[in-house]
Parts: structure tokens; C-alpha cells; sequence
């Protein structure tokens, strides 16, 4: 295995333990880490303003190291909050969105700032506000918010429910935009071959980092791109089974028991380094 440079890490799921804690050995653990000279960036579907609270807690915005926020659509430097990376998905592309879902009766969100749009309320934008702590704000005239331009559409709702709408997208803006489910009742549209992988690859560039040199790890369907791009990539215990599918190693641990840790320890610290 080729000396790992980088290494990239998913939040939900991976990083953070089911009570959105990281433990103290994790924290460490990274630490370590940086001092034996790997950049670490966190990559997670949310928005920067749900994210810098744990580079915080990392002490990233200390040390260089980089935020891929909104599954890949902005990447921000930790220590100086500088955005090296902006984009916005296709205002034609995402009214067709827009559209499709509401005339199936699903509620859209937008993520902006520190806010979570909603077009109307619901459950699922509730338990979404719970783990990352964003205001709601119902949008009366969401679609002309959706044409006055956003990062991704998020469409939540049942999984069951939602597979027959992400094929119905695929047939009508699969060529303008990126399509996937990040949990099973989040369906994310984002700007066309954009995703964690491609984020990770202009840090590693910037960087002059080799995609060998490069570990990532995730649990979900918005962390393929970045595992299939990484040197090593790297699937959770408590993993989507497609993920561990495609990842090159699957820890034996879960979120909950220091997945992330262990991973480090074993990988880039330890003796199969």
C-alpha cells in the first residue's frame, strides 16, 4: 500500500457515533494523523455551517485541511474558511425536479447558509433539522426560489416511494444532473458529474496528492464516487452493503465502536501502513 497523504471521512455514519459525538479516541487518533503529515477533509452532504462545528472540535480550523460540503458541490478550506470551490446545479434541470417531485406529492428542500428550506413540512425535515441543527423555513414560492438558483435539491420521503421518482429523474435529467440516494428517504439532484469523488480529486490536485495516496471512508451511496476515486477506499461495519460492495476494505467496526479510529490505527499508523 502506497504511504497514505490524504485522508477523507464522511460525518453521518462514520465519523459520528449515533448521538453525533466523536469520541475522544477518534479525535486523537486523527491527530495523530496530521502530525505524521496527512491532510485530513471531511466530506459530508451537509452544509458548512452543519459541518465547521466538528472541524472545530478537530481543531481544523487550527491546521490546513478542507470541508466538501453539499456532496461535493463546495469545498472550503477549514483553517481559513476560504471556498475554493462553488457550484450550483443547472436552474433548468432543477425545476424539472422541482416539478416532478411536487406533482408526486413530495416535499423539496433547499440548504442554504445556516437554513433549511422546505416547501412544505414534513417528518423527515424534522429529523433532519434534529441531526443537524438548521433552522426550518417554510417557502411559499419555493419554485421561484428553486429558479433563482441552489447547490442541490434534496427530496425526502419513503424509500419504498422514492426509488420509482429517482427513475422517473434519471429519464428526464439523468444527462444534467447527479442523482443518487444518500440515506434510503434522501433523494439528493446535484449539479451534473458533481459528487465527493470529484471534490476530492481538485483538493488532491491542489495539493499535487496522487489518487494512490488517498484513503477514503464512508457508509452511504453519496460516499461511492469518493471511494471508487481513492487509492484505498474504505466501507464502515454498519455500511450500506452496495458501498461495501465497491470498497477495496470494510472495517470490522462500526461507527459506534471507533470504526473511523481503528481504520487510522490499522491503515496509516499501524503495522499494515
Amino acid at each position: 500500500m502506497t504511504a497514505i497523504r490524504m485522508l477523507a471521512i464522511d460525518l453521518d455514519d462514520t465519523l459520528l457515533r449515533s448521538d453525533l459525538s466523536i469520541s475522544f479516541r477518534t479525535r486523537n487518533t486523527i491527530k495523530k494523523a496530521e502530525a505524521a503529515g496527512v491532510v485530513v477533509v471531511l466530506a459530508s452532504g451537509r452544509i458548512p455551517a452543519a459541518m465547521e462545528r466538528y472541524a472545530r472540535l478537530l481543531g481544523l480550523h487550527k491546521r490546513p485541511g478542507y470541508l466538501i460540503c453539499n456532496n461535493g458541490t463546495m469545498i472550503e478550506e477549514s483553517h481559513t474558511r476560504n471556498i475554493i470551490a462553488d457550484i450550483q446545479l443547472p436552474a433548468a434541470a432543477a425545476l424539472v425536479a422541482y416539478d416532478l417531485a411536487a406533482a408526486e406529492g413530495f416535499s423539496v428542500q433547499i440548504y442554504e447558509d445556516d437554513i433549511m428550506y422546505i416547501s412544505r413540512a414534513n417528518e423527515f425535515a424534522d429529523y433532519d433539522q434534529k441531526i443537524t441543527g438548521l433552522r426550518q423555513v417554510v417557502v411559499e414560492n419555493f419554485r421561484g426560489m428553486v429558479q433563482a438558483g441552489c447547490h442541490k435539491l434534496l427530496i425526502p420521503g419513503d424509500p419504498m416511494i422514492l426509488r420509482p421518482l429517482e427513475s422517473l429523474l434519471r429519464t428526464y435529467i439523468g444527462r444534467d444532473a447527479t442523482i443518487f440516494t444518500s440515506k434510503p428517504y434522501f433523494l439528493e439532484i446535484l449539479p451534473p458529474k458533481t459528487d465527493k469523488g470529484t471534490a476530492l480529486a481538485v483538493v488532491a490536485e491542489k495539493l499535487a496528492i496522487p489518487r494512490e495516496a488517498v484513503l477514503a471512508i464512508g457508509d452511504s451511496m453519496n460516499d461511492e464516487a469518493m471511494i471508487r476515486w481513492a487509492g484505498v477506499g474504505v466501507a464502515m461495519a454498519n455500511g450500506d452493503d452496495r458501498i461495501k460492495d465497491i470498497a477495496e476494505l470494510i472495517s470490522d467496526k462500526t461507527n459506534d465502536d471507533d470504526g473511523v479510529a481503528d481504520v487510522i490505527e490499522r491503515y496509516i499508523l499501524g503495522k499494515n501502513a
